[in-house]
């Protein structure tokens, strides 16, 4: 089997899964193939603590269960759910897109903010900053207000709804960067990024970029094709 990146979407929309897919994709630019595979136990997007905890067996068992056939997999939901178990029974690197886009982002001692739409996720959220050892640069979240899942359905409008937020990480927080927290916020991610000077991160394209590192550091030379 040709050597591809595994892409696990915690959430059990295949609308999401299809987008983060592309994106990915999109971000391997011809340089390794993506397969994405779906959650099938949790919410259509994943919004709680509670939610977000649960999704980790699946992950762990959707990784084991392709991990042999794959040169690295990233966990494509904001909170890391399950990596660092799935890390512990995987032979291959694993990432986060939390952690990818926290580490590009503080790159340069960048003092860095995030900005979503789950208020009830910032303490995880924000759990992660401190775990992986960026507190010091971590400016904190600004949330949009509203229905996390009513907002994503109305691209538009959640494209706005995170400008205001990312506009209030850099004036108000000090942000030099900010990540646009969610995957299933990547392609509002994708359409914030030129409209502000500072760099603006979509977590899955970090992601991306930080398997494909860890992959040509492991010695492994995956072969790139279209999927």
């Amino acid at each position: 089997m040709t050597a591809h990146i595994l892409l696990i979407n915690p959430n059990s929309s295949e609308a999401t899964s299809e987008m983060m897919h592309a994106i990915a994709l999109a971000s391997a630019a011809g340089r390794l193939a993506v397969k994405t595979v779906t959650a099938r136990r949790a919410p259509g997007m994943i919004v709680t603590p509670g939610q977000l905890a649960a999704s980790a067996a699946e992950v762990v068992e959707l990784g084991t269960a392709h991990g042999r056939d794959c040169a690295g997999i990233i966990v494509s939901a904001f909170g890391d759910p399950g990596l660092a178990e799935l890390r512990r029974k995987v032979a291959v690197p694993v990432v986060g897109i939390c952690e990818a886009s926290m580490i590009e982002a503080s790159q340069g001692g960048r003092a860095f903010a995030v900005a979503t739409s789950t208020p009830d996720l910032v303490e995880a959220i924000d759990q992660r900053a401190h775990d992986l050892g960026l507190a010091h640069l971590y400016r904190g979240i600004r949330c949009t207000e509203g229905d996390p899942v009513a907002l994503a359905a109305d691209p538009a409008l959640l494209s706005e709804a995170l400008a205001g937020a990312v506009r209030a990480c850099i004036e108000e927080d000090g942000a030099e960067a900010v990540i646009i927290g969610g995957g299933p916020l990547g392609q509002a991610a994708e359409k914030l990024r030129p409209r502000f000077d500072q760099p603006v991160l979509g977590p899955i394209p970090s992601a991306v970029e930080r398997i494909i590192g860890l992959i040509s550091e492991t010695g492994k030379a995956p072969q790139a094709m279209e999927s």
